[in-house]
Parts: C-alpha cells; structure tokens; sequence
C-alpha cells in the first residue's frame, strides 16, 4: 500500500512547495533567469540522487536510452514553470489559479485519454467535467 500512495504524497507535498516559491519569486527577477538557477539545482539533485539510489550506476549509460520524450518534457517543464510565475506575476491568487489551470487540465487529459491512449469516457467522468466547467465559473464570476 505504502508503494502505491507515497508518489501521491511526493506529488502534493512538491507542489506545495512549488506554488509556495513559484508565487514568491522576487518581482525584479525575469521568471526565466529565475528558472536557470532552478533547473541547476534540479540536475545536480537528479545527478546525486541517481547516484545515490543506484551504486555504481553509469549515468552517460542510461543518456544512450533516452528518446524525444526527455526532452519535450524538458520543454514542457519550462512551460509549466514560466507559465506558473507568469500567473502569479498577474495577479493570480494562489488559491484560485492552480485550481483553474488544473480543471482545464484535468478536461484536457481526459479528451487526451479517450483519442490517444483509449481509455473510457464514462458517465461519471462526463459528469466530472460538467462539474468542473461550473466550478470554473463560479470561481471566476
């Protein structure tokens, strides 16, 4: 049980932290000189931590068997981590933005689910989406 749930604990508690820091980052800075240091701790933590979980791991090995997904997430990653400053930098309240770009992501996904990887579009999930556009307008409104 512990193995299926602690990513989901990762996942929240990071992006606590995430949207914590993503809205405290200094008005003066430009986001993307902000994102360079950023992304500098991100691969030294990655470099320790592959070394760490894996003794005697080669790390130029593992790049051999990379494909585009690395790096159209690294595109991606960029993205989202501009586009959360950005928000912020908009005015967004950090309550309110993160939910909205989750709802619209969560609609996004399950289209996506359904055409790309054939997953079921059931009632619950069409329910789901109803419930999310009207969240979105009342939150908007």
């Amino acid at each position: 049980m512990f193995q299926m749930y602690w990513p989901i604990f990762l996942i929240v508690l990071s992006n606590i932290f995430y949207h914590i820091c993503s809205k405290s980052t200094p008005a003066g800075i430009h986001p993307l000189a902000a994102l360079t240091v950023t992304y500098a701790v991100g691969a030294i933590v990655s470099a320790v931590l592959y070394f760490v979980l894996n003794h005697g791991g080669n790390l130029i090995q593992e790049y051999h068997k990379l494909n585009w997904s690395s790096f159209v997430l690294g595109l991606a990653v960029v993205g989202l981590e501009a586009g959360s400053i950005y928000m912020y930098k908009a005015g967004w309240n950090i309550s309110v933005g993160q939910l909205v770009h989750s709802s619209l992501l969560t609609v996004c996904l399950i289209i996506i689910g359904y055409f790309v990887y054939h997953e079921a579009v059931t009632i619950q999930k069409v329910v789901g989406i109803l419930i999310c556009m009207f969240g979105l307008y009342l939150i908007n409104k």
